[in-house]
């Protein structure tokens, strides 16, 4: 069972959680006409009085980037506040997960994005780990990444996750922890919710944005923080055959963080993961604001004035 904080922002107010409901007939139900976010918030291990948010502008960017896609104008600016509001309301005393969302509110039955009401709700919930820390199985899925083309993959579109959820069935109830999409063209994608990176000889190496991944921001700050290290970076694309040889691959994500990749299909990885550690390590450390040369990632929401 999830344990959701006790506040939710809805319809332009701030409301018990089992308060903010919509009607059976919104529109984003029946048509997938959303676009969410979700960022992670600790309490600070350094001072218990403030929470840490990582990377919030880019969220915020991001989500505001993606409603555009909808029909609807949202400041990045009106989502990073109501986030620093819903969390000093809510007070939270343990590691949570923040969701934020865009969507088609009116009770209309045509699929169309003029004409129709929006709005804009932000919930939460206490959330440890999502997939185990010490590493998942996974499956290349039967189901194909969807393209630009035809859908806008710039946006964190909620209909987009149809595949991801046939493909993180599939596996499961194949007997793998998670899945891995491939796109159109064959090429290696991103898994159901996280991005993914392999090394190779030393290299990461990563699909790129032209091969229909979501841009995530967990993925952009392994690239800079690779760099950092001085590790060598690329991104272009994968081969299946390339993956499975790989001496290291990692999934990456806002819920994920960095969880390294046990086997796929049955093709096994070394446990010993000196770069997947590394980075691991590496991120833990600034999302505690525990790094200075990456502060300016780490946003802190005082409790109490």
């Amino acid at each position: 069972m999830h344990q959701f904080l006790p506040i939710a922002y809805f319809e332009n107010n701030f409301v018990p959680f089992e308060k903010a409901t919509i009607s059976v007939a919104t529109h984003a139900l029946h048509y997938g006409t959303a676009a969410f976010g979700g960022l992670r918030g600790i309490p600070d291990p350094q001072n218990p009085q403030q929470i840490l948010l990582f990377r919030l502008d880019r969220h915020c960017q991001r989500l505001s980037q993606s409603a555009t896609f909808l029909n609807y104008e949202i400041s990045a600016e009106k989502i990073h506040q109501v986030i620093v509001d819903f969390i000093q309301k809510n007070k939270p005393t343990t590691s949570f997960y923040i969701r934020p969302l865009v969507y088609s509110s009116g009770l209309g039955i045509a699929p169309r994005l003029h004409n129709i009401e929006k709005d804009f709700l932000v919930y939460g919930l206490e959330m440890g780990d999502y997939l185990a820390a010490d590493g998942v199985s996974c499956r290349i899925s039967s189901w194909y990444r969807q393209e630009d083309r035809s859908f806008p993959l710039r946006g964190k579109i909620s209909a987009a996750y149809i595949t991801s959820a046939l493909a993180k069935t599939e596996a499961v109830e194949s007997g793998f922890d998670e899945a891995i999409l491939m796109n159109s063209q064959g090429k290696v994608c991103e898994a159901t919710g996280m991005n993914i990176f392999m090394i190779r000889q030393g290299q990461l190496i990563t699909p790129g944005p032209e091969q229909d991944i979501l841009e995530g921001i967990t993925r952009d700050s392994i690239l800079t923080i690779a760099k950092d290290l001085g590790i060598s970076t690329v991104q272009r694309p994968i081969d299946k055959s390339e993956l499975l040889v790989a001496d290291e691959v990692f999934l990456s994500g806002t819920a994920a963080k960095i969880t390294p990749v046990k086997r796929i299909e049955t093709f096994a990885f070394s446990s010993d993961r000196p770069i997947t550690n590394k980075l691991k390590e590496t991120l833990i450390n600034i999302t505690e604001n525990r790094d200075p040369k990456y502060q300016d990632w780490v946003f802190k929401v005082p409790l109490f004035d």
